[in-house]
């Protein structure tokens, strides 16, 4: 099982990659140096993903800018994955990789695999550059996650392993004060962010 802060579990994986139309294998070894934004979803060819994808896909070049890859992944084979591409208007010129845990293996490894429809749930992990997981968000599958808000926790955990130090309060956003905790600001945080 995974926990925060500590290392992702390992994991070899199939997948689609619709910029070079080939099927590929990856590993979390493949993603050293850089952030992965893994997220899982239930299946192809339904309603709330394609959305998701879509959305993740019109901030592809910002999650780059991070130093960050996104791969998506599903219970789904790469050769279905192909095929939603190709049927999905949603999904032309997707850019990144669909990864495929078509037995399950990996989601249940994770806990996030639903034994009553044989799907992944809805989850997002961020994995920082050294393989240590910093993020990880699950919702419900009848609603579609914001690529925005994916990106700005994103930016946030990446300002705080650049600045040591440093704290992000809620909702911070690239540029935002952040805070450099001390008991002396102990209950004055008011005060801090005026």
């Amino acid at each position: 099982m995974f926990q925060i802060d500590q290392k992702f579990p390992h994991f070899s994986l199939e997948t689609y990659d619709p910029k070079k139309d080939e099927v590929a294998k990856i590993s979390l070894k493949d993603f050293e140096g850089k952030w992965l934004v893994l997220f899982f979803y239930p299946a192809d060819f339904t309603f709330v993903c394609p959305t998701e994808l879509l959305d993740l896909n019109r901030h592809y070049e910002d999650f780059a800018k991070e130093k960050a890859e996104l791969v998506g992944a599903s219970t789904d084979t790469v050769f279905t994955h192909k095929a939603w591409i190709e049927t999905e208007e949603l999904l032309k010129g997707l850019k990144y990789q669909l990864a495929a845990d078509h037995n399950g293996k990996f989601s249940r490894e994770l806990g996030i695999y639903d034994e009553n429809n044989g799907m992944a749930q809805r989850a997002v992990f961020i994995i920082d550059p050294d393989g240590v997981l910093r993020a990880l968000e699950i919702v419900a599958d009848a609603i579609g996650r914001n690529a925005s808000e994916i990106l700005r926790k994103l930016k946030a955990l990446n300002f705080v392993r650049k600045n040591p130090g440093h704290v992000c309060p809620a909702s911070w956003d690239e540029g935002a004060q952040t805070l450099q905790p001390s008991i002396k600001k102990a209950g004055k945080v008011y005060k801090e962010l005026k």
